[in-house]
């Protein structure tokens, strides 16, 4: 790597990084992020969405003169592209995989089911290479996301910007010269869905976060530009330079990385997380309450979500998923099963919910999201928590022993069903990959 006073183009960092130029506090979070993202994955891959994205790859994906890749906790075999998309659709249907409030968005539900396909094509990736393809994709993610959001008015999806770095990592993957891998991550971006976040959180649909085909335009853009297909240069690194100024001294995947604790959108967590202490410090049951007000910022309020009719709605939504912590005290594995979206208890209490759009807290949610909840009781009585954000979840509050029980619990529940017995078999073989990422 150069020094701090030379500037790294993006380029050569991806053609040139090797296992020892990565510190291990990245290599911490890429582990980390490898369970997390084949946890969702295995839950995920039982979702209606993660159906109709399967069949859809296989009718019109299939295996080409590049090879032939698994599908992500599936196994029959598609295009890598094809692969990257149904994978990157399994992931993305359970709103739980890890996130960047920066870019106010996500990358390993599009890296992963990207490179895994494009290394399954060869069969003889080594750990190691895979740790190196990850810390580019990601790195390279991160960065043309905060220049997008710096670039652009408009805010798009994680689809946008992750095009670019699966693109960037997979043209290294196919061992492309620098200069291809800058062409691959032009056509990346520009063949990328500029997709508006803000419509599917006013109108939620399976189309959630973009990677579904973010995923396969990266992969589709490394093998262009390696054929010689031109696309250069990517906006995202080459004209927003204040944010690739210290690529390969510092690590965004390390300080911006975070996990979610609750499968639904990071803007209703602060406001989940204040209902669950108001309800536990002050001995309250559901029952007792008449009415809930949430003050938050502006577009958090647009997640609304009364009375969520689909898990895509439940996923956008900010009173129900409060409700629920109300009522069950958790929003886990059961809170996502369409019996919970019918359960009288909880549509009572979000039906009782109030959404204010607070001004002051719109103001100071910025790379931060802001909540405030009152609780009314029946007989009057109002408990008021202080305004608080949701602390990031980071690799370094966590307890890296207790990852496999997690993953592993996940497996079983969604194992436990007929139609999806392989997908433990699957992910195991991804837990010896991990591992051997661990080992390098």
């Amino acid at each position: 790597m150069k020094s701090a006073s030379a500037r790294l183009l993006f380029e050569e960092f991806a053609a040139g990084l090797t296992l020892a130029d990565i510190p291990e506090t990245a290599l911490r979070v890429l582990r980390r992020s490898f369970l997390d993202t084949m946890g969702v994955a295995a839950v995920g891959s039982t979702t209606d969405m993660a159906g109709i994205a399967h069949r859809g790859a296989r009718a019109l994906f299939g295996p080409g003169d590049a090879g032939a890749a698994r599908v992500l906790m599936q196994g029959d075999r598609l295009s890598p592209a094809g692969a990257a998309m149904a994978g990157a659709f399994a992931v993305d249907s359970i709103d739980a995989h890890d996130g960047t409030s920066p870019c106010k968005g996500h990358a390993g539900s599009a890296v992963f089911p990207a490179l895994l396909a494009a290394a399954d094509i060869g069969n003889n990736l080594q750990g190691a290479d895979f740790a190196v393809l990850l810390a580019i994709a990601y790195e390279v993610s991160y960065r043309a996301g905060l220049a997008q959001h710096h670039l652009c008015e408009d805010y798009h999806t994680s689809g946008a910007w992750t095009a670019v770095g699966v693109a960037t990592a997979c043209a290294r993957a196919l061992n492309g010269t620098p200069e291809q891998i800058r062409q691959a991550a032009g056509i990346g971006e520009y063949h990328g869905p500029r997709s508006q976040m803000m419509r599917c959180i006013d109108h939620p649909t399976m189309l959630r976060d973009g990677v579904g085909w973010g995923a396969p335009s990266g992969v589709t853009a490394a093998w262009l530009a390696l054929e010689g297909f031109t696309g250069a240069p990517a906006l995202t690194c080459e004209a927003a330079p204040a944010f690739w100024d210290d690529l390969g001294n510092a690590w965004k995947l390390v300080t911006d990385t975070h996990y979610k604790p609750y499968p639904c959108c990071r803007w209703a967590h602060p406001a989940i997380d204040a209902a669950a202490d108001l309800m536990q410090t002050n001995g309250l049951h559901h029952s007792d309450i008449a009415a809930v007000e949430i003050r938050t910022f502006h577009n958090a309020t647009r997640l609304a979500g009364h009375r969520p009719a689909t898990p895509d709605e439940f996923a956008y939504a900010i009173a129900f998923p409060v409700a629920a912590m109300i009522v069950r005290g958790q929003i886990g594995l059961p809170e996502l099963s369409m019996e919970t979206l019918s359960d009288p208890d909880i549509l009572r209490v979000s039906n009782a919910t109030q959404l204010i759009d607070d001004e002051h807290l719109t103001r100071i949610s910025v790379g931060k999201r802001w909540a405030q909840v009152t609780i009314e009781l029946n007989n009057g009585t109002r408990f008021e928590a202080t305004p608080a954000r949701r602390a990031a979840i980071r690799i370094s509050r966590c307890q890296t022993a207790t990852y496999p029980k997690s993953f592993i619990s996940l497996l079983t529940l969604c194992s436990a069903r007929p139609a999806h017995r392989k997908s433990k078999t699957s992910a195991q073989a991804l837990t010896d990959l991990m591992h051997a990422v661990s080992a390098g």
